[in-house]
C-alpha cells in the first residue's frame, strides 16, 4: 500500500499530518494497544517518524487525499509488530524490595550525595543553628547537656534545633532529595 500524495516540505508535512490526524490516529491506535496510552503514543511517534522518513512518497502530485487509512495501516502493523517481538522475549517482571530476588549494590553514591546535600544545607544555616544541631547530632549529646556546655537555655537549644532542622528539609526537598 502505498501513501496518498501530500503537498509541502517535510516539516510542513509532518506537522499538518500531526493536526489533521493526532487526535483520531491515537484513538484508533488505544483500540490496537487495548487502552495501554504509553504503548499507544509510542506507536502515533513512530507512525509520524515512518510519514517523516517517506515524505517524498507523500506529496508526489500534490493531492489531498485522505491519510487516515495508510496511517492507520501503517500503526496497526507497527503495533503487530510489537506483539511479535514482545512474544519473542523473555516476560518482563517487576521486582520490588520485598522479594525475594531483590538486590541492590552499594556503591556509596547515595552516601556521597545526601552529605553533599548535608553540608550544602549546613552552610546555609547560622553560626548558632549549626553548632547546635552539631553537637546534638554528630556528638551525640543530649539538649541539657548542650544547654549547659553552650550557657543557653534548654528551650534555646530546642528551638534553634528545630528552627535549624527545618531549613535543612526545605534544602533538601529544593533539590529533590527524599529521605
Amino acid at each position: 500500500m502505498t501513501a496518498p500524495p501530500l503537498a509541502g516540505s517535510a516539516c510542513e508535512t509532518l506537522r499538518e499530518v500531526q493536526t489533521r490526524y493526532g487526535g483520531v490516529l491515537l484513538s484508533a491506535v488505544l483500540r490496537y494497544t487495548n487502552g495501554d496510552r504509553h504503548w499507544a503514543e509510542d506507536v502515533v511517534q513512530e507512525t509520524l517518524l515512518r510519514v517523516w522518513r517517506h515524505e517524498h512518497r507523500l506529496q508526489p502530485d500534490g493531492g489531498s487525499r485522505n491519510l487516515l487509512p495508510w496511517l492507520t495501516t501503517v500503526a496497526r502493523r507497527i503495533v503487530i509488530n510489537d506483539r511479535r517481538r514482545r512474544a519473542c522475549r523473555p516476560k518482563e517482571v517487576e521486582v520490588s524490595e520485598g522479594d525475594p530476588g531483590f538486590f541492590t549494590v552499594q556503591d556509596g553514591t547515595s552516601q556521597i550525595l545526601a552529605r553533599i546535600v548535608v553540608l550544602d544545607a549546613m552552610a546555609k544555616l547560622t553560626t548558632a543553628h549549626r553548632s547546635v544541631i552539631t553537637e546534638v547530632y554528630l556528638h551525640r549529646r543530649t539538649i541539657s547537656e548542650v544547654a549547659l556546655s553552650s550557657g543557653i537555655p534548654p528551650g534555646t537549644v530546642k528551638s534553634r534545633l528545630h528552627y535549624g532542622l527545618r531549613v535543612m528539609r526545605a534544602e533538601r526537598e529544593k533539590r529533590g532529595v527524599t529521605p
